[in-house]
């Protein structure tokens, strides 16, 4: 049996075979970054009796290897939840969970959102800064795939797994290679990306595009690395969630009604300042200038003595840095692990979708409005189903306004 008790873990007896051990693992936790310890969970088998007992850690994870392959009952010990945290109503402390030989299966248990007797205003209050911040989140890597759209008409399904690397880089540079300071290691991770980036425009979808590749061809292109992409960081990062060295543990701030974090307000602050110079880019310098010229009429720029392909290097190199900056800072409010850009994915389709495909402004808007409405839906549905209410607001305003907030209506033929 192997138990995650906050410290080192003893060598369960498959790893001392070398056979992959059968695991049964999960992390309890309010919202994003609220992590419950101490909450004791129990395995049994189908015979009812007891194989593997665990305590979830710090960071609200527990782990218990079982004999093998099959269906078992998960049970969480609900007289271990510390005050104000219980089990949302509608679900049962014991649920089952068939595992695969030789794999880990995640088991999720729905603890409250809120303490139980918060009042409704201040819930809606505390949801709605989770929104904006998500939110904002979601905008730092919805701008970068609007700007590679705008200027290349390329809808790259790979923009997840740069969000991805973004965070594991950051993560080996806080935690592998040499530990340095997170706030080091994002500015490391943003040239890294940045160079990623330029390798991916320059080494691949440049001389695709010489080629005559239509935007068909180039889509399946994408969809082909964003596939290769996930397994690659998979091998090497591992499929175990894993979070960083620095600033996980940090006292609340009680402001009014809201319940914050320095590093909430951090990741805020920097994320405005970041979106604010963005807008001032592509409004005053020369590059911005140049980048919607390109992105209204590549061949009229280029006949005005535009460097198109100057312009669309830069735009990657810019779409790639600010993915990898929202990947470490999606890594701080959640555990980082080989999905959480895919994870992202959908949503940062919405957020420039609803904004208008092409359009900075509107990929911040729609990102915004997408956040909000995944973490304010909390207040009335579990949230298990937090990102269907997103989703289903896209539907409904493409239908109505199919070029999104921001678009251009355009004839076609």
């Amino acid at each position: 049996m192997l138990v995650w008790t906050g410290g080192a873990t003893a060598q369960t007896d498959s790893e001392a075979d070398g056979a992959s051990p059968t695991l049964l693992e999960g992390t309890l936790r309010v919202g994003f970054d609220q992590f419950v310890d101490g909450v004791e969970i129990t395995v049994a088998d189908q015979s009812g009796a007891e194989v593997g007992r665990a305590t979830t850690d710090a960071d609200g994870r527990w782990q218990i290897e079982v004999p093998g392959g099959g269906t078992y009952a998960v049970t969480l010990n609900e007289r271990t939840l510390p005050d104000g945290v219980s089990l949302r109503e509608g679900f049962a402390p014991t649920t089952e969970a068939t595992a695969a030989e030789g794999a880990s299966r995640p088991v999720v248990f729905a603890v409250g959102e809120a303490p139980e007797g918060t009042p409704f205003g201040e819930r809606a209050a505390q949801t709605v800064f989770n929104g904006l911040k998500f939110g904002l989140i979601i905008a730092m890597c919805a701008i970068g795939l609007s700007l590679i759209y705008g200027t290349t008409g390329l809808v790259n399904f790979a923009h997840g797994e740069l969000v991805t690397f973004g965070a594991v880089i950051a993560w080996y540079f806080n935690s592998a290679w040499g530990s340095l300071n997170l706030v080091v290691a994002a500015a490391l991770t943003l040239a890294v990306c940045g160079m990623l980036g330029a390798g991916l425009e320059v080494g691949l979808f440049r001389p695709l595009r010489r080629r005559k590749l239509g935007v068909f061809q180039l889509v399946v292109v994408t969809i082909g690395l964003s596939l290769l992409g996930r397994q690659v960081i998979q091998l090497f990062f591992g499929a175990e969630p894993l979070s960083y060295r620095d600033f996980q543990v940090q006292k609340r701030w009680e402001v009014g009604p809201w319940s914050v974090t320095p590093r909430e307000l951090v990741t805020i602050a920097v994320i405005i300042v970041l979106l604010l110079a963005v807008g001032l880019m592509l409004q005053r310098t020369r590059l911005g200038k140049a980048a919607r010229a390109v992105s209204d009429n590549p061949s009229l720029a280029a006949a005005s003595g535009i460097d198109v392909n100057r312009v669309v290097l830069l735009v990657w190199v810019m779409g790639a840095a600010l993915a990898g900056l929202g990947g470490v800072f999606q890594g701080l409010d959640t555990d980082i692990d080989p999905f959480l850009g895919f994870q992202l994915l959908l949503l940062i389709f919405a957020g420039v979708e609803l904004g208008g495909l092409g359009t900075a402004y509107g990929a911040l808007a729609g990102s915004l409005i997408i956040g909000m409405a995944t973490e304010v839906s909390t207040l009335w549905i579990s949230p298990e189903l937090k990102f269907v209410v997103p989703l289903a607001a896209l539907i409904l305003i493409l239908l109505l306004r199919p070029q999104g907030l921001f678009g251009i209506k355009a004839r076609v033929g």
